[in-house]
């Protein structure tokens, strides 16, 4: 399992990207999506607006299933956004660069979730968050159970267990 997961990392580039230096990795996370607060981003208090946060940790759940995943999109079966949450511990400012650590944290039989921190380029935490994705069929307007194989590839690039054993039967 240990070659598997370090196959999908370097095909994700995740550790290259850790092991140049340019930020060092953030506890057992394993990938880093980078972004700039905009202009736009900001409300009159000149900080990012609290909803702003949302389009962040949405940026780095495309990014993570582009980069990891690689599983070609499809109309009619995909993951659906069910459960969001943040915690804001400290501002984001105009222009400031922000690194969206994702991890995948847990693997139901139709759900799955996310963890993130969001941590400014001097390592300071500013927000801490999570999601429930749900597998859907969108064509039958209903829940479907996470596939073996995706399980398989998070398990792989995480390197740990996420789905609970009863969940495996």
């Amino acid at each position: 399992m240990e070659r598997v997961a370090d196959e999908v990392a370097e095909r994700a580039g995740v550790r290259g990207r850790a092991a140049e230096g340019e930020r060092q990795a953030r506890g057992d996370f394993r990938f880093r999506h980078t972004l700039q607060v905009r202009f736009r981003d900001c409300d009159p208090m000149r900080h990012a607006n609290n909803a702003v946060y949302f389009t962040y940790l949405e940026q780095a759940r495309f990014a993570y299933w582009r980069e990891v995943i690689r599983i070609p999109h499809d109309e009619t079966r995909s993951f659906i956004l069910a459960r969001a949450e943040c915690d804001y511990k400290s501002a984001a400012l105009p222009g400031e660069s922000l690194d969206v650590w994702i991890r995948t944290s847990s693997v139901g039989r139709s759900s799955f979730a996310f963890e993130y921190e969001i941590a400014g380029a001097d390592g300071r935490l500013v927000a801490i968050a999570r999601s429930v994705q749900v597998m859907f069929d969108y064509a039958a307007n209903r829940s479907l159970p996470v596939p073996d194989d995706l399980v398989a590839l998070l398990e792989a690039f995480e390197g740990q267990t996420l789905r609970a054993r009863a969940n495996r039967e």
